[in-house]
């Protein structure tokens, strides 16, 4: 591979400063090897006591990444084209990138902001710490980027997320003092990109660090606004010049005294300097190379007495409509849910509960705090309210599908293939699903149902007779 020469001067520069010139040849010979591949196992969806059985079933051999639950090696083979992706079993992801969020240590029921989301590995992964407690606030201030990210969470069951495509110095004025955990995987020059992406070294000739470090200087200061007293700080890049890392954060403290750094245990292909900054090189593990950093902010300042979390609800409707709505959508919640899982579920939607025009959504505070701010998905979107020659009916949508647990789905509306049944391939490519005589007498005539491979979730179908009218979505047909 042809490294610009300046990132090869600036390298050597680098390993000559800190006595380490005996690792430059080895970090330069890892640009001239394959690229690192690896997925993660959706731990809302897949128990770790799991991950050997799928990744036999998927004919897969890797070890584990030492520094990510659910996260292993595999080898360059196209896994986006498995059902167990489309049921969102897993998220592909480069194993270095998997650090920064398990760094994070996300809790159920924080209120979390990834400032910089897509594609979304980094918010799955602290969707699945949430487990539908809490809230992820995932940003993306690139409009197709963020069209990404909305696909990639509902895909992987996230629940209490709302995505904005925001400048985040347009988000500071809303959530100051709100987040408990802020994770920033900073835009950079990236130069853990080289190995995957053949134009990375020509972007970097072309804006290099220089044009990053503003970025990523105005992004931490952002971040600081927004975080409350108490809160950390995770700001991660995959380039590995000190100007867009070490730099970056010595200043940052040096502007900020309340900010001290988190040092975190040692783990197999993980280094730490004498502060506990972390790096992932590309010449001592099987990763890209990613750097991290873990802030905390001490809670010494004042807290504010106005908690911005603490809005009035809004029915977005009129109060007719509203409660119309909110009825259609718990009698098709009990038709679909048991018994125990729709009484639960009733408790929600009589808190999270709104509507916009004909749109259902789920969120566990008020939409009012999101005005002016551009949102590309509003907590849960379950489906939408229609008229129809029947009534006011209530329409699902493919994120409902996936987010459900599967325990709660009554028997006759769930029907889950084989992963070798030809007819699986069939529906991902939204075409019509023939059923056995035993198969039909076991669903729900006329109803909803969830279409699963082995017990996952996949999307929704309608049982006419013998047949399933696939509703599985154009977008995402699998070609």
């Amino acid at each position: 591979m042809k490294l610009p020469e300046a990132f090869i001067s600036r390298m050597h520069m680098y390993f000559e400063e800190k006595g380490r010139l005996s690792e430059e040849a080895d970090f330069f010979a890892s640009y001239e090897k394959a690229p690192v591949h690896g997925i993660r196992w959706n731990r809302l969806k897949i128990s770790s006591d799991s991950y050997n059985d799928y990744m036999k079933d998927m004919d897969l051999q890797g070890d584990r990444v030492a520094w990510c639950d659910g996260g292993f090696y595999t080898p360059d083979v196209s896994l986006g084209k498995d059902p167990y992706y489309h049921a969102g079993a897993y998220y592909i992801q480069e194993p270095s990138a998997m650090l920064p969020a398990s760094v994070l240590g996300t809790k159920p029921g924080e209120y979390i902001l990834d400032m910089c989301a897509a594609p979304g590995g980094k918010a799955t992964r602290i969707a699945e710490d949430l487990r539908g407690e809490g809230l992820l606030i995932a940003n993306e201030i690139n409009a197709e980027r963020s069209r990404a990210l909305l696909r990639n969470l509902e895909r992987c069951g996230a629940d209490n997320v709302v995505i904005l495509n925001e400048d985040p110095a347009h988000m500071v004025k809303t959530f100051r003092s709100f987040f408990d955990r802020i994770i920033i995987d900073a835009p950079c020059s990236g130069e853990g990109m080289f190995r995957r992406d053949p134009f990375a070294p020509k972007s970097w000739e072309k804006f290099g660090p220089s044009s990053c470090v503003p970025i990523q200087s105005n992004i931490l200061e952002y971040a600081h606004e927004m975080l409350k007293p108490g809160g950390c700080i995770v700001y991660s890049t995959c380039t590995f010049g000190e100007a867009e890392n070490e730099d970056r954060i010595h200043t940052f403290l040096s502007n900020h005294s309340e900010y001290e750094i988190i040092p975190h245990r040692d783990l197999p292909g993980v280094t730490h300097d004498d502060e506990g900054m972390m790096r992932i090189w590309p010449h001592k593990t099987e990763g890209e190379g990613h750097f991290c950093v873990h802030l905390l902010k001490r809670s010494s300042e004042e807290s504010s007495s106005d908690d911005p979390r603490k809005t009035t609800k809004n029915p977005g409707s009129s109060q007719f409509v509203f409660v119309k709505a909110r009825e259609c959508f718990e009698d098709f919640m009990k038709g679909l849910l048991t018994e125990e899982a729709a009484s639960s579920y009733m408790e929600r939607i009589r808190t999270d509960f709104i509507l916009h025009k004909d749109k259902v959504h789920m969120l566990p505070l008020s939409e009012k705090l999101f005005s002016g701010l551009k949102v590309v998905k509003m907590g849960d979107f379950p489906g939408e309210i229609k008229e129809t020659a029947k009534g006011r009916t209530f329409i699902p949508s493919q994120a409902l599908a996936l987010e459900l647990p599967v325990e709660s789905i009554r028997p006759s509306r769930f029907f889950s293939l084989k992963r070798s049944d030809e007819r699986l391939l069939r529906y991902l490519r939204c075409e019509t699903i023939m059923l056995e005589d035993q198969e039909t007498e076991m669903l729900d005539q006329g109803e909803y149902v969830v279409v699963a491979v082995e017990g996952l979730p996949l999307g929704f179908a309608k049982v006419t007779g013998g047949v399933l009218k696939n509703l599985y979505p154009k977008a995402w047909r699998l070609m």
